[in-house]
């Protein structure tokens, strides 16, 4: 691919919170994430900003044309890139090159649309599942191309991975304002709520709400042991916009609870317990695999920024989750 086109001068830091009109788009807008950005700038945006969520419905991102066509239908300043193809274990261990292909075709498309088109500000969000597989914890943003990722998803991973090095690379080379964010396990009001394929939260929230139906055991697989931390996805929401407006570095950032915070498998589950007003038996399957013991991130840059930022506690998300999941079951995905 060749584009003769003259790159754009080198350009300052831009963030939305100057005086100037803003139009942010959002890609993947319908997800998790997405919908915790529309619901908190439905609240906080500021005069100057307009807020554009896209969907698959708008546009494929893989596609050069359809890319260009969405940049030159919204004239976005700033854009906040959520969308990829993502998947369960499974399906990252079978389809290893449509992962690694369609999203780097996917990530490409809009950072040099973002570039061409002289948007102010791009983040896109990278995982903590990209991290190398042999590693010391608690791990930190200077550690993610360390070693390989584990192999059941190096596709994925490496093609998330090259989102840093190309921040880096359009700010070196045409001084754009691009740089990503990495937060720990996400969970909150839209999420997907499959038991077979949803994530720890959300799988227990469900399941936890058919024990509860049919008068039957809550049954956890594994020990309950493995510590995890949480991050609730309007938290995220609010540290994302803050990334976009304040924060202004190719460098990544981690965005997560801090290491205090991390709590046990066993108590999220006696907590979607509780706020599901679940009072029959909870039991640990222990004949099942509890995996990764723990995956501890350092908050540390995060702090250094926002030393007095207040996290929803894990008692409050998981109440807030369960209480939206119980309203919106029949449209819930799950």
């Amino acid at each position: 691919m060749t584009d003769n086109s003259e790159p754009p001068a080198k350009r300052p830091d831009n963030s939305s919170s100057s005086s100037e009109p803003a139009v942010v788009m959002v890609t993947g807008g319908s997800g998790l994430v997405g919908q915790g950005i529309r619901a908190y700038t439905d609240k906080s945006a500021l005069p100057n900003e307009k807020w554009i969520f896209l969907s698959s419905k708008d546009g494929d991102l893989r596609d050069r044309k359809e890319t260009e066509a969405i940049f030159n239908k919204y004239k976005p300043t700033h854009v906040i890139h959520l969308a990829a193809k993502v998947g369960g274990l499974f399906a990252n261990m079978a389809q290893k090159v449509e992962f690694y292909r369609e999203n780097v075709l996917i990530n490409d498309n809009i950072m040099e649309c973002c570039r061409l088109h002289n948007v102010r500000k791009l983040v896109s969000m990278l995982s903590t599942c990209i991290f190398p597989d042999k590693t010391s914890y608690p791990i930190d943003e200077t550690m993610l191309h360390d070693g390989p990722p584990h192999p059941s998803n190096e596709g994925y991973a490496y093609a998330k991975r090259l989102i840093d090095t190309m921040n880096r690379a359009y700010a070196e080379e045409y001084g754009c304002n691009f740089t990503s964010i990495i937060p720990t396990n996400i969970y909150g009001p839209h999420d997907n709520f499959s038991i077979s394929n949803g994530h720890v939260i959300p799988g227990l929230i469900h399941k936890c709400y058919l024990a509860k139906k049919d008068n039957t055991d809550f049954t956890i697989w594994g020990s309950g042991t493995p510590l995890r931390q949480f991050i609730y996805s309007l938290d995220l929401a609010e540290l994302t916009v803050w990334v976009m407006r304040e924060y202004h570095s190719p460098d990544p950032i981690t965005l997560s609870v801090d290491e205090s915070a991390e709590v046990s498998i066993r108590d999220v589950a006696l907590a979607v317990a509780k706020a599901m007003k679940f009072e029959g038996e909870v039991v640990f399957d222990k004949e099942k695999a509890d995996g990764q013991f723990k995956k501890t991130a350092c908050n540390k840059k995060l702090r250094g920024l926002r030393p007095d930022y207040e996290f929803v506690s894990i008692q409050d998300g998981i109440q807030k989750s369960v209480d939206w999941f119980v309203e919106n079951y029949e449209t819930a995905r799950k």
